[in-house]
């Protein structure tokens, strides 16, 4: 066990668990440390408790003076004293409330909960698409195992998407528990910057009047970046002030399949492949248009909330939340389809540039007015605060 060696927040208030499968970077391993910073402020401390050991967020919490313990599970090993330890870390850290984040830790942390505390338990539902061509048996088997214990273990079911949690329901999980909360945004840190728009055209060697549409997602076959890079070649025969800018995990120079790709389009001299960036908020406050190209499994896309909250306006694939998110301040298409992709993005960019500045303005005000990180930091707050004082009246 390896814990953060500043001073604990557990001295802030209630005591909240958040156990998790991992934290490398993701979705809900990003909302999970924006989550536990804006609680701090409603009063509620924070522990973390991995059940994998590293990840690159864990030293983001830690920075942040959180406590962070880690089980040290090997994936794909089962090992019946894993549940033991995390037991035994549960009771030992004497939380007053127990969240956990997707299937591996609801199943696990919830089992391990039950065994060492009373507390309530809420599990977290980050996913929408459990096809079996496309999930690990491993993972339906927990998906099913978890459906049949979430009438006796959990007090409550967050889902971060609608669909998400219609899926669920659909499978066997509580209907009476399951409650949806979306994702929220920090829209004083995301706001527009023109500084930024001219910073990213200057280091891409570009003109400062350049079209740049990108995408921000690791390079996985849900992000369908082969489509993503179909549209863009159509839209280059189209516009020939359009650049495509690739950021996120394996989208680099290296990526062979990626690169081959990118020949076949027809536009390879347009393409920006920036790879994993630190800075990839920055980056989406350059764009003229975000776009988002998954196939499947979405639950509510992070970086869609992100452009809109910088003023950028987005297409995506209809997946998950993220239709619901755009709202009327872009346009979503359906998953596969190359063709819709590049025209919707082209009917954005034929847009007068006062027109499209309007869109974008509008989108930040959608972010801004439904999914504040205020807003949904105070929906999990009163959650969180409703279980502890019926567990302290029963």
């Amino acid at each position: 066990m390896t814990t953060a060696a500043s001073t604990s927040s557990a001295e802030l208030g209630p005591r909240v668990l958040h156990i998790i499968t991992d934290l490398d970077i993701g979705g809900a391993e990003h909302m999970l440390v924006t989550l536990v910073s804006a609680l701090a402020q409603q009063g509620l401390s924070a522990t973390v408790l991995s059940l994998m050991r590293g990840g690159a967020l864990a030293q983001t919490l830690r920075r942040e003076r959180v406590d962070v313990h880690e089980i040290g599970m090997q994936p794909g090993r089962p090992d019946p004293r894993v549940m033991l330890r995390l037991a035994r870390h549960t009771r030992d850290l004497h939380p007053d409330l127990i969240q956990t984040w997707m299937y591996h830790a609801d199943l696990l942390g919830g089992l391990a909960a039950r065994m060492a505390t009373q507390v309530p338990i809420v599990w977290g539902l980050h996913n929408t698409d459990l096809d079996p061509q496309r999930t690990k048996r491993s993972t339906r088997w927990v998906v099913r195992a978890c459906a049949a214990l979430s009438h006796a273990v959990p007090a409550r079911i967050v889902s971060c998407s609608d669909t998400g949690a219609a899926l669920h329901a659909r499978l066997g999980y509580a209907p009476d528990k399951l409650v949806s909360i979306p994702n929220g945004f920090d829209t004083e840190a995301l706001r527009p910057n023109p500084a930024h728009r001219l910073e990213v055209r200057a280091e891409l060697g570009l003109r400062s009047d350049a079209v740049l549409v990108g995408q921000v997602a690791r390079f996985d076959p849900q992000k369908d970046h082969r489509s993503f890079i179909r549209a863009a070649g159509r839209l280059a025969r189209e516009r020939a002030d359009v650049h495509f800018v690739l950021v996120g995990k394996g989208c680099e120079p290296g990526n062979r399949e990626l690169v081959c790709w990118i020949g076949d389009s027809g536009a390879a001299q347009r393409f920006h492949l920036l790879g994993l960036r630190q800075d990839a908020r920055r980056l989406l406050a350059a764009f003229d248009v975000a776009a988002l190209s998954s196939a499947y499994g979405e639950a509510f896309p992070l970086v869609l909330g992100e452009a809109m909250a910088c003023g950028v306006p987005c297409v995506a694939t209809d997946v998950g939340d993220a239709a619901r998110i755009i709202g009327d301040t872009g346009h979503s298409v359906p998953p596969g389809d190359p063709a819709a992709l590049a025209d919707a993005l082209l009917a954005l960019l034929r847009l007068p540039a006062p027109a499209r500045a309007a869109l974008g303005e509008a989108a930040r005000a959608r972010i801004v007015g439904e999914f504040s990180l205020p807003a949904v930091t105070a929906r999990y707050a009163r959650l969180y605060r409703d279980l502890m004082e019926t567990r302290s009246h029963a």
